[in-house]
């Protein structure tokens, strides 16, 4: 995930979690959305 720009990687979560992936999928998006200080935005909405 490293890769991914922090656009990308949000719009993925987003996703995920609209579609209601997989939770352990799910939260790998969350662990590197913390990792990059990014999280708290994300948590409060969904």
């Amino acid at each position: 995930m490293d890769t991914l720009s922090n656009e990308l990687l949000i719009e993925s979560y987003k996703k995920a979690k609209k579609m209601q992936l997989n939770e352990d999928f799910i939260q790998l998006f969350e662990i590197e959305l913390e990792k990059r200080g990014i999280i708290e935005h994300f948590k409060e909405s969904s």
